[in-house]
């Protein structure tokens, strides 16, 4: 096994490297996923989670690599924020350039994942270790949970079942509250939320829904060889060639810092039962 550094965002070390290794499986799951702190970073976040990986898909399409597996969120459905509509733009693209390659592009989207980077777990605990407060931004916050090993198991099979083309949705149980959440690891740590340790709302972070959803109402779930994956019949968004003109628009307002040309090319690519959604919408609403 061998490791190497490479910024996805460079073109040439990309193909320096898929000449020198010669991949048949790739899994993309390099990605900007902090949601408020890309609010204010758009360019970063369109050069990071769709330009590169454009050129990571182009790179699997011209050197043959066999599947290409790409790790999106639920947060690219009805996006409210930077980090969701970058992701959304890039199933597209995947979608998109599997209908023209011998490359078998995949989208696996799915939810938080417990004890990651950045998850609210290891958070509440160091808050709980100190003494509190716990900090939550709203009391109605509600989030989809799985753990590591079953989000890397089902992103296998996701994998080995994938014909090319397919956005998968793994099955993630019902959503959890954030609150309920909190209070039971206060009480699992031996204290009374409230009492021993207070709990504090600071209200929702720029980019933030109180609601995840994994999928659109119009793509219509379909059962798959494997119980807990379904897949989203996602229909064509746009006509022949939209996609394309507007990455090139992407590629050049990044190229210029614009941000305001940048957030607007992402509201137009938002799918039309979309959009910039509310924040506090509750999923079906």
């Amino acid at each position: 096994m061998r490791s190497r550094l490479v910024d996805i965002t460079d073109a040439e070390a990309v193909t320096t490297l898929f000449a020198s290794e010669g991949p048949e499986i790739l899994f993309h799951a390099a990605a900007y996923k902090h949601v408020p702190l890309l609010e204010d970073q758009v360019r970063a976040a369109v050069r990071n989670n769709i330009l590169g990986t454009q050129i990571l898909a182009n790179a699997a399409y011209h050197w043959g690599v066999d599947r290409f597996i790409f790790i999106s969120t639920d947060k690219a459905v009805n996006p409210a924020n930077i980090m969701g509509a970058t992701k959304r733009v890039a199933e597209r693209l995947c979608q998109s350039l599997d209908s023209q390659s011998r490359t078998r592009f995949i989208a696996v989207r799915f939810g938080n994942v417990l004890g990651s980077a950045g998850s609210v777990v290891p958070l509440f605990r160091t808050q709980i270790e100190q003494g509190g407060p716990v900090t939550l931004t709203h009391p109605d916050m509600e989030r989809f949970f799985m753990t590591i090993p079953e989000a890397c198991q089902l992103i296998m099979q996701a994998a080995t079942i994938g014909r090319g083309g397919e956005i998968f949705v793994l099955d993630m149980g019902a959503p959890v509250s954030i609150r309920y959440l909190a209070e039971q690891m206060i009480r699992l740590s031996g204290h009374q939320p409230g009492r021993d340790i207070a709990i504090e709302y600071i209200g929702l972070r720029p980019g933030e829904k109180l609601f995840e959803e994994l999928f659109y109402p119009s793509e219509g779930l379909g059962a798959t060889t494997h119980p807990k994956i379904r897949v989203a019949h996602a229909q064509p968004e746009a006509a022949p060639g939209v996609l394309e003109r507007a990455l090139e628009d992407l590629e050049i307002a990044v190229t210029a810092g614009d941000d305001a040309m940048l957030r607007s090319i992402l509201i137009g690519l938002s799918p039309p039962t979309g959009g910039l959604a509310h924040a506090d919408q509750r999923p079906g609403a």
